[in-house]
């Protein structure tokens, strides 16, 4: 195809990702045309006490089931495993359900050679615990997760019967500091679009421009949420959601952005 007819050709696409997470969108991205400008409004990091989590690992025998809800709680999970010396196939052992929130995870945790049993269907870990709602009744289940994550996946799995175990294994956090020509442009519209790929970049976002500011410009730049949940927050703060992808990817956000584009003027905002 040729690089002026591809969908996104010409457009100035913000990725508010962090940087360890956003090649394979960006890569999606540019093969369909677009020019990728980066404001990264998540980063990560260690829990601030590891003895929580480490009393847990420590006693992985015990738990029937644990949930991955991304692929950073793989990365700390595996990465602190390692650390203490706990092999890598205590967690996916024959007895054991080993569950993701969606394929990007699922295929974290088998190139670290671990076996996943499911893998959810729409891709947000509320959905997860719904569809395993009566695998998991009455079953021991580890739920390593963000500091900031969603309560509501807890409730989905005490609805379901489980009994949960939550333990924080990394830290959500805000960027030490932000582009200030990269906010520059998005505040005067010279960008087409910001895609979120957490509640917890919009909210970062949100932040730094201004809760009323960020309202006026989700009508003037296309907000891309990469899935509900973060369509929600988006939604609750006010602000509108041009484009949300169908499945929580780097591959659907892309193909719905695309798809965005190629209607008309007056079509994408109805």
């Amino acid at each position: 195809m040729d690089k002026d007819n591809k969908p996104l050709a010409g457009r100035r696409i913000v990725v508010t990702r962090a940087p360890e997470q956003a090649q394979e969108l960006i890569l999606e991205l540019e093969q369909l045309g677009a020019h990728i400008v980066l404001l990264p409004m998540v980063s990560f990091a260690p829990p601030e006490d590891w003895r929580k989590l480490d009393e847990q690992l420590r006693r992985l025998d015990w738990f029937q089931a644990i949930l991955f809800l991304s692929k950073n709680a793989v990365r700390y999970i595996l990465d602190r495993c390692a650390q203490l010396g706990i092999k890598c196939e205590l967690l996916g052992s024959s007895n054991r359900l080993i569950a993701a929130v969606g394929p990007a995870t699922a295929k974290a945790l088998e190139e670290r050679g671990i076996r996943v049993n499911y893998v959810a269907e729409k891709g947000t870990g509320e959905a997860l615990a719904g569809e395993l709602r009566q695998s998991l009744a009455g079953r021991r289940v580890l739920l390593p997760r963000s500091d900031r994550g969603d309560e509501r996946v807890t409730a989905a799995l005490h609805a379901a019967g489980a009994d949960v175990t939550e333990v924080v294994a990394y830290r959500t956090t805000a960027p030490t500091e932000a582009d200030a020509s990269v906010l520059g442009g998005i505040s005067r519209a010279e960008v087409d679009a910001v895609l979120f790929a957490s509640p917890s970049a919009f909210e970062n976002f949100r932040m730094i421009i201004g809760e009323t500011e960020t309202q006026k410009l989700s009508n003037r730049v296309d907000f891309v949420a990469i899935g509900p949940t973060t369509a929600s927050a988006i939604r609750e703060s006010h602000s509108l959601v041009a484009v949300q992808a169908e499945e929580p990817s780097a591959a659907s956000l892309a193909r719905a952005l695309a798809k965005h584009y190629r209607q008309p003027m007056s079509a994408r905002r109805a």
